[in-house]
């Protein structure tokens, strides 16, 4: 089907109840109306005591092995075979993570902003939960617990790190981090809800899902900052992914939030009918802004194509060429930010290997074993990744971790 502004409003109706049905492992079974959750209870102290429940194990694939902690991990995913160097390159990037944890359970990292092709901090060396959020959903892809084997300890850390800058509002933040920590660390929640089904973690993660429709603005997007009324595709990708997992796990979302958050995504495709005159004007690309004037990338394409599938759309012309176009500026893309590990290269490729995964088919395993070449070549021999233009080096390797283990099939987030 193709997407037109007048045939919205219907198709948003059929696809609210398909938000994210993805196919979740057992704890991820996804409810049958967005809104059938119950209301949380504040809860009664902000202190992080808490019984450990025990995980639950998720995920399924073809022909599988099993991880260090007995879970199961497909060897071959849609035709991309998992090798050896590739272990050994997710193995090193998540023991140097492992290494470089603070005794809080965080991840130091530059907090600030991208200001154009560059970032600006407003504190160079801090406890950033969105990095936090990030590494800890690293460990979890590559098929470690919190509570057990190898890594549980810092798993552990991590979510006690993440659920005390759990706002009385459910705003996520620390040191000055924004919304697109917001959405990583409520992406994080869920999928720890998910796998432990602990009430401590749910009442926090429903309160950050609040904040997250309470911040919707009247575009259907979300901005930098809470309740900003401009949106652009950067951070809605984040909130909807967010959404999507606490959706799959039985988090209340109301209906009206992702119809607008449909709207918004498909009215900043590129269709042809604006007047463009920047670089990145090419039919299937998705702007920064809804505005017609605004800027369209490599970056921006492949979360606008994630977000679409995020919505529960996986089947459309506007992913077709958004895809396409990924695929002709692969090679330009790379070469001008690939070796220094600017941020537009990580998070172009983080949501770039997630719309191709789910298209599946040459597409995927044309864009994931090419980008995997890339990464094992790009990793330090510390075991990181570089990134010399964004919060620093915690957050390329959790980032390069994840794009390495997407074939790995633990985590519902990356299912269809």
């Amino acid at each position: 089907m193709n997407l037109h502004p007048h045939k919205l409003r219907s198709l948003a109706v059929t696809l609210a109840g398909l938000l994210a049905l993805g196919s979740g492992g057992a704890g991820h079974t996804a409810p049958a109306a967005i809104a059938t959750a119950s209301a949380p209870t504040a809860p009664s102290s902000t202190a992080l005591s808490h019984p450990k429940a025990a995980p639950t194990p998720s995920g399924a694939g073809l022909s599988q092995d099993r991880s260090a902690d007995g879970r199961q991990r497909s060897s071959s995913t849609r035709g991309v075979r998992i090798t050896e160097e590739q272990e050994r390159a997710t193995e090193r990037g998540l023991a140097w993570l492992a290494r470089e944890q603070n005794k809080d359970g965080s991840w130091t990292a530059a907090v600030g902003f991208k200001l154009n092709n560059s970032y600006r901090s407003t504190s160079a060396s801090a406890a950033h939960v969105g990095v936090t959020s990030l590494a800890g959903i690293a460990f979890l892809a590559g098929g470690h617990l919190p509570g057990r084997g190898e890594y549980g300890e810092a798993l552990d850390r991590a979510v006690d790190f993440v659920l005390g800058c759990v706002q009385e509002d459910g705003y996520i933040t620390f040191a000055g981090t924004r919304m697109y920590s917001h959405a990583f660390a409520t992406l994080f929640l869920a999928e720890i809800y998910g796998m432990t089904h602990r009430e401590d973690v749910r009442l926090r993660l429903q309160k950050a899902v609040d904040f997250i429709v309470k911040c919707q603005n009247e575009e259907g997007g979300w901005r930098y900052v809470p309740l900003a009324r401009e949106s652009d595709m950067s951070i809605v990708v984040c909130q909807v992914l967010a959404l999507r997992a606490a959706r799959n796990i039985g988090i209340r979302v109301p209906k009206s939030t992702v119809d607008l958050a449909i709207r918004y995504v498909v009215d900043s495709a590129v269709t042809g009918n604006q007047r463009r005159s920047i670089r990145y004007s090419a039919l299937g690309t998705f702007s920064y802004q809804r505005q017609a004037q605004s800027r369209s990338t490599f970056p921006l394409t492949s979360a606008g194509v994630t977000a679409l599938n995020g919505l529960g759309i996986y089947s459309d012309e506007l992913i077709d060429r958004g895809v396409d176009f990924l695929n002709s500026q692969f090679d330009s893309f790379n070469r001008r930010y690939g070796s220094a590990g600017h941020y537009f290269f990580w998070y172009g490729h983080y949501y770039g290997v997630q719309a191709m995964y789910t298209k599946g088919g040459h597409d995927w395993v044309n864009y994931f074993t090419r980008l995997r070449e890339l990464l094992i070549r790009y990793q330090r021999a510390d075991g990181s990744w570089p990134n010399e233009t964004g919060p620093g080096a915690a957050f390329s390797t959790a980032m390069a971790c994840l794009i390495l283990e997407i074939p790995y099939d633990f985590l519902p987030i990356f299912h269809r």
